[in-house]
């Protein structure tokens, strides 16, 4: 059987699995129910709001023992540790208890040429059974960094909120190397914050000069370095490969119909694709402007929902 190259485990919400999905479809082309998918994409676990841990596959087995078997034509460089991930179900795989557990990671661990060490590890280890195949090799763990950016110091309450922002940014640009991305209404910046954080180019811009110096604040808040400019959205002369719109709603922003199809139209003018967060359907909008559907996903919140659109 052909081993594949990773593993990803997935943590998400019952409430967040049509976004989790739709964000594993950008990156890898496919989705799965599960909260495990296999690619041979790579991707950085810590860019996504719902990844655990990435696992590249180096060795692969019928049997726990047969992988501490192949385990010992490794020889890592750097102090390591093993580490079992079926701390949970996988995929449908049960649990493993914490007993059996250390001793698939004692058996696989003390076959490996290195120096084992259990405090400060420079390499982890993961090995996964997944129905009846054991996988092992390097592990990485996603990065819970970005949660601080849930606590900005310019915020107003109907703000997207950081794992929709996250996501939302990865659906749009999931392989950003030499994409153009605008966020043409960017309010506070909370799409601007992800995308930066996880060293995207993006470019921001709003009409509204007070929400400017917020997003400005945030992103300096953070570390982080970009451009976002005052102006509406008909003054943006460059194009985009694609712009991200959190579409201004009269809950805060007092916005016509008319004016959210004129925000759709200069869209398209400027931009190759849009990916579109609404809290309503804007199909017709969307069709009157000159987009196409390519993919969409409901991002709830408790009762509250808001309709995730990626458009070419």
């Amino acid at each position: 059987m052909r081993s594949p190259k990773f593993i990803y485990t997935y943590i998400r919400h019952r409430d967040e699995q049509e976004l989790c999905q739709m964000e594993m479809r950008a990156f890898f082309g496919k989705d799965v129910q599960d909260n495990v998918i296999q690619s041979d994409m790579e991707i950085n676990p810590s860019r996504s709001p719902f990844m655990q841990a990435r696992l590249d596959v180096w060795i692969q087995a019928d049997s726990a023992d047969s992988l501490a078997k192949q385990a010992s034509e490794l020889e890592i460089g750097q102090s390591f540790k093993t580490v079992c991930l079926n701390d949970m179900e996988l995929a449908g795989t049960p649990k493993i208890g914490h007993a059996e557990r250390r001793k698939v990671e004692r058996n696989v661990g003390l076959q490996i040429k290195g120096e084992p060490e259990l405090d400060d590890p420079k390499v982890l280890i993961g090995i996964i059974q997944l129905a009846d195949q054991w996988y092992a090799g390097k592990l990485t763990r996603s990065s819970s960094d970005w949660h601080a950016h849930q606590q900005k110091p310019h915020m107003y309450s109907t703000a997207l909120g950081t794992r929709l922002a996250r996501a939302a940014v990865n659906i749009a640009v999931p392989h950003p190397e030499g994409v153009r991305v605008i966020d043409p209404c960017c309010g506070i910046g909370t799409v601007l914050v992800e995308a930066l954080s996880m060293g995207i180019p993006i470019e921001g811009r709003d009409i509204n000069p007070l929400v400017v110096y917020g997003s400005r604040k945030n992103i300096a808040y953070f570390g982080l370095e970009g451009t976002v400019t005052i102006g509406p959205i008909s003054e943006v002369k460059e194009t985009y490969d694609i712009a991200i719109i959190d579409m201004p709603y009269n809950l805060f922003t007092h916005i016509t119909a008319e004016g959210q199809l004129e925000i759709l139209k200069e869209a398209r003018r400027f931009a190759k694709s849009c990916l579109i967060i609404t809290i309503e359907n804007m199909d017709e909008m969307l069709a009157v402007a000159g987009f196409h559907v390519a993919d969409r996903c409901l991002a709830r919140k408790g009762t509250f929902s808001r309709e995730v659109v990626l458009c070419t």
